[in-house]
């Protein structure tokens, strides 16, 4: 039965191509978010700068509801087609950084690129929404996550490779030219979109999102739940080079293993995702995924490489699960006029704490022994995953209402 709902939605014309274009610009996206930071600090010799960089694609993130709006207000194809067309120009432009005095370019093409992906990531799930068999979103969310870890685990390597032989312009050539590859598939997206709806005033415009959320009993809790994993989990993400040299003895690069090995759970994580959902309640599903992540931070803090090892995995296999399930959610309950300000600001309200996390972790890990520090917040996932699997279960009024709501 897994297999065959994997077949069905590879199958599926609208769905592969959703998921070549995942997989093509993924590629170049992992190449890239590895050489930023990498390129600033080879031009400035400043690692203050070099963090910056990865903080200026995040920082969009911050205004996902309004970036939402556009997506609502936009023709959705032609925006994700457009998108990456103009994201391909701005990092061929990239050639022209070769010294310090240009840094400013690419800080500026990196925050326009982490814009295009929160306002691409809103369109693409309600295009989504509407063009895949609502039985097998799950599955959908499940493959695209699998294909988006997967290319984690390969394009780093090749950018590293680029970088070292001719530098951050050729990664950012080979990025340039995954978004031109990924416009042309999106292109051949057989969409048929719904006509937009008449803009609701500009306060309307912003809060439809975080309303629809929160007044949704199945949206909320389920996003409230991940803003908390995400929070642990970006306390657990800065405090990984203190498990690997305290905790473990080993030198930095150790690090690069684990985040492999973790890398290789999400992948599993992805593909087993859209199964269990069909069998398993969504809050249980959600929050065994929860209580798995909560359980491998805890352990991560004991001395033992195997142990730590089988953490990470672990920690790639339960920390997707209240994404796939939050997108998956947001996806089913949503009427199309507001799909687009709703993922994104589901996005927003679970990819901020993480953003948050690490910037606190780091101060954190200064103070607090991992000894203490991993299992508090192990503590608190749990807590977590407890409070979602045992509250009050009711069914979703937007299920009888989006009918209504689309037609306004």
């Amino acid at each position: 039965m897994a297999g065959s709902a994997t077949v069905r939605v590879l199958r599926d014309r609208t769905a592969g191509l959703f998921l070549t274009a995942v997989v093509v610009s993924g590629f170049g996206t992992s190449a890239m978010w590895l050489a930023a930071g990498v390129w600033v600090k080879s031009l400035t010799g400043s690692d203050s700068l070099a963090a910056l960089a990865v903080f200026a694609m995040w920082l969009p993130v911050l205004v996902g509801p309004a970036l939402g709006v556009i997506a609502d207000r936009l023709p959705r194809k032609p925006l994700l087609v457009w998108s990456n067309l103009v994201m391909a120009g701005l990092l061929a432009s990239l050639l022209v950084v070769d010294s310090a005095g240009r840094i400013w370019i690419l800080f500026t093409v990196l925050v326009l690129y982490g814009t295009s992906f929160v306002l691409m990531d809103a369109a693409e799930s309600a295009l989504v929404a509407g063009a895949v068999d609502a039985r097998l979103l799950g599955d959908f969310n499940g493959l695209r996550m699998m294909a988006g870890e997967g290319m984690k685990l390969l394009a780093p390597l090749t950018g590293a490779g680029l970088y070292a032989r001719y530098g951050g312009g050729a990664v950012a050539l080979l990025d340039a030219v995954s978004f031109a590859l990924a416009a042309g598939v999106y292109a051949l997206l057989p969409v048929r979109e719904p006509a937009t709806a008449p803009p609701a005033g500009r306060r309307g415009e912003f809060a439809a999102g975080l309303r629809q959320v929160w007044e949704s009993p199945a949206l909320r809790p389920l996003v409230l739940a991940g803003s908390v994993t995400m929070l642990c989990a970006g306390l657990n993400g800065a405090a990984i080079h203190a498990v690997v040299d305290d905790g473990l003895g080993h030198s930095p690069t150790y690090a690069g293993v684990l985040y492999a090995v973790q890398g290789a759970g999400s992948v599993t994580a992805g593909l087993l995702a859209g199964p269990l959902l069909r069998r398993l309640p969504e809050r249980v599903f959600t929050a065994s995924g929860i209580a798995l992540f909560a359980v491998a931070v805890g352990v991560r803090a004991l001395p033992y490489d195997a142990v730590v090892l089988a953490a990470s995995a672990a920690i790639g296999i339960g920390l997707p699960c209240v994404l796939i399930a939050a997108m998956t959610a947001v996806q089913r309950e949503t009427p199309d006029a507001v799909l687009g300000r709703t993922a994104a600001t589901a996005n927003t309200l679970m990819m901020v704490p993480n953003a948050v996390a690490l910037a606190l972790g780091a101060g954190l890990v200064a103070l607090v022994d991992i000894r203490v520090l991993l299992p508090v917040v192990a503590a608190a996932a749990l807590l977590t995953a407890a409070l979602l699997v045992t509250g009050r279960r009711t069914g979703s009024p937007l299920l009888e209402r989006s009918g209504e709501l689309g037609d306004r």
